[in-house]
């Protein structure tokens, strides 16, 4: 049921998501304005330009006249012949200055005012682009003067002529502008959203979709994205998602696993924990045989049905979510050795040599329980891998435990003639179902160890550069409190 709400919320997140505005749309939004925006900018020079260009003509054209006006006998030019040549040149008036004289070549209806002086001497680019919009937005048809250097050693040559045929032909080169300039940023546009759609926009959905799919059933090797061969960091992203991905399917079948592990051991406990209650009330019935063998070995049966009843009461040791605190207290440590040696089996005319080289009298601080634990995790372990070796001299298939003192620290060594541990599995060598290397191997016991180790605030490490495998052990006793001392030695 929480399953179907789940993908219920998911489709509903997708369905959202396809409603809003995606990466397209947002990237057609933003490339447009932008592009019109550059438009604008190259609108405003060209109108500007174009202005200053007729301003030009009107002068050059004026000059042309004034060339002509100026050669004729003053009075010698016919009124009418005056007046086609200031149409001709779109203008009501001309005049120069030569030094002092200020002379009217030819005039046709001059307005009584003038209403702008435009300078072309002394025109910035500034109030060249505002001149332009200044005009555009006048309305009616004002005088205008255009003062500009005059020909032939003349200080200026002034033109008088009318506002609205610049106006007018303004109006012309902006509705031309705005339609070429529309349609270059339509191309533009579509060329620019087309190349970033297929080099990032579909890159992207294809992540986001793979994210939503994987998203829905994480347990699949299926929703694992094919990375591209991109270089760039696309390509990064799909790679580093895809072994992320494949991390968390490896990590989520492996807590499956465990899952239905903690379940099956869940119903096994149940049943052999009376099955192991039973076998306890029998052999407390054997401890009455008056056999010597039997009152040798019966307390040692009767020992280990404890610890197996115990570890039962407890589930399973690593099945919980933490080993119990330990108990420790200050013991002998060869007594325990020879516990492990008989539970692992090692008899001493067994195909396997046994070598006890504990220090004479060495103690640890440690919990003894958990302590035998320990150590019958890596004797068998190190007797599963002898065992995997062809059979030969017993001396070459070996089994050494050492102990030392270092200080305040106890070093205990477990060490085998074995094969040794592959490369392979060093990396996960003390994580569940991870470090066996033995077929059928769950390589629990290694995980175990170094949890008990850990809780007793040490360290178990493979030692490199030995024959076969050897496990180093490192336990610290606990530190000492002062106010305890003070107490010793007040009651003493």
């Amino acid at each position: 049921m929480s399953q179907a709400i789940e993908q219920l919320r998911v489709r509903a997140a997708r369905l959202s998501l396809r409603g809003r505005l995606g990466l397209s749309g947002k990237l057609l939004l933003l490339t447009i304005p932008l592009v019109m925006i550059a438009e604008v900018l190259i609108y405003v020079p060209a109108i500007a330009n174009f202005r200053m260009n007729r301003l030009n003509d009107r002068l050059a054209a004026a000059n042309t006249a004034a060339l002509v006006l100026d050669a004729a006998p003053s009075g010698t030019v016919p009124d009418s012949l005056a007046r086609q040549i200031l149409g001709s040149i779109g203008a009501r008036a001309v005049a120069i200055k030569m030094g002092q004289q200020r002379r009217l070549l030819a005039s046709a209806d001059l307005p009584a005012a003038i209403d702008h002086d435009i300078d072309i001497r002394t025109m910035t680019p500034w109030s060249a682009v505002m001149g332009s919009f200044e005009t555009m937005l006048e309305s009616g048809n004002q005088a205008i003067r255009i003062i500009g250097p005059g020909p032939r050693g003349a200080q200026f040559i002034e033109v008088v002529t009318d506002e609205l045929p610049l106006r007018q032909s303004m109006y012309r080169f902006s509705r031309n502008l705005l339609l070429v300039s529309l349609a270059i940023a339509v191309l533009t546009a579509a060329l620019v959203y087309l190349a970033l759609h297929y080099l990032f926009v579909r890159p992207m959905r294809r992540l986001t979709a793979n994210l939503v799919g994987f998203h829905q059933n994480p347990e699949s090797s299926a929703r694992i994205i094919a990375p591209s061969q991109r270089g760039d960091e696309i390509g990064v992203a799909e790679r580093e998602l895809s072994d992320m991905q494949r991390d968390l399917v490896s990590m989520l079948h492996q807590k499956s696993r465990l899952a239905a592990l903690g379940l099956a051991v869940s119903k096994i406990n149940h049943d052999l924990r009376n099955l192991l209650a039973s076998s306890q009330l029998l052999s407390d019935q054997l401890a009455s045989v008056p056999d010597p063998r039997v009152q040798r070995f019966a307390p040692k049966l009767m020992r280990s049905l404890e610890r197996a009843i115990a570890f039962c009461q407890s589930t399973l040791s690593y099945g919980r979510a933490q080993e119990a605190a330990p108990d420790r207290r200050k013991m002998a440590i060869e007594p325990i050795v020879n516990e492990v040696r008989e539970s692992a089996g090692l008899a001493a005319e067994g195909s396997i040599t046994w070598v006890n080289a504990i220090e004479r009298g060495l103690t640890i601080d440690a919990d003894p329980d958990q302590l035998f634990r320990i150590l019958l995790n890596l004797v068998r372990n190190a007797a599963q891998a002898l065992e995997s070796q062809p059979q030969g001299d017993a001396a070459a298939r070996q089994i050494r435990i050492t102990g030392r003192r270092e200080g305040s620290v106890t070093i205990i060594e477990v060490s085998d003639t074995g094969p040794g541990v592959p490369q392979q599995a060093r990396n996960h060598l003390f994580e569940a179902f991870q470090g066996s290397v033995r077929p059928g191997g769950s390589g629990l016991g290694l995980a175990i160890a170094a949890e008990l180790v850990r809780a007793h605030g040490g360290e178990v490490n493979l030692v490199e550069g030995t024959i076969g495998a050897t496990f180093r052990i490192a336990i610290p006793d606990r530190p000492v409190e002062l106010q305890t001392i003070r107490n010793e030695r007040a009651r003493a």
